[in-house]
């Protein structure tokens, strides 16, 4: 199930959202309330995503389809919604007129670490995918070549915390996948 807020019931922020994001080609977010800007992925970045959209696509069970840049409501906020690097979801979602994956649909969402924005996705994001319910948050980290699973949300908090290195296998056991982090790049 994918969740839309028609034109005419968005609020001044969504609005403001959207309005910005078309006239500045930054991709936009409300992360609790505040519109978060960020400027497209550098080339790396996007590599990493396109490494891990490449391994997940055939790996995933039939029903599930990984998605880049496809956004996730959260629950109860009509304003707030995330948008990571890449979200697997119920394979619909592909199917769908709508832009936010209902979080209940979502079984992983990815993040790389950008270079000028870390906090957000090292702090911020990681309560924000909590609170919506988001069963697994890959946080892949080029700046050291980390990459930290979270998994198990309960109450804002994600109770399972798995570190590793680039080139350690990132098992995700909801999705019954392992993810190869050996050829994932680094920021210089």
């Amino acid at each position: 199930m994918t969740l839309t807020t028609p034109e005419h019931a968005m609020s001044p922020l969504r609005k403001a959202a959207e309005a910005a994001e078309e006239a500045t080609g930054l991709r936009a977010e409300i992360i609790r309330g505040v519109l978060m800007m960020s400027p497209t992925p550098r080339g790396k970045h996007a590599g990493i995503i396109n490494a891990l959209y490449d391994q997940l696509r055939p790996a995933v069970p039939d029903h599930l389809r990984p998605f880049q840049v496809a956004s996730v409501a959260m629950p109860g906020d009509p304003d707030d919604y995330a948008t990571p690097g890449l979200l697997v979801c119920d394979a619909g979602f592909g199917e769908s007129d709508d832009w936010l994956a209902d979080p209940g649909d979502v079984d992983l969402v990815v993040e790389v670490v950008s270079k000028g924005n870390s906090t957000k996705d090292t702090r911020d994001m990681v309560g924000w995918y909590a609170d919506a319910g988001v069963p697994a948050y890959l946080l892949v980290d080029p700046r050291d070549g980390t990459w930290t699973l979270y998994t198990v949300p309960r109450e804002g908090a994600y109770q399972g915390v798995l570190h590793g290195l680039y080139g350690e296998t990132v098992a995700v056991p909801r999705l019954d996948v392992e993810i190869e982090t050996g050829g994932f790049a680094r920021y210089a």
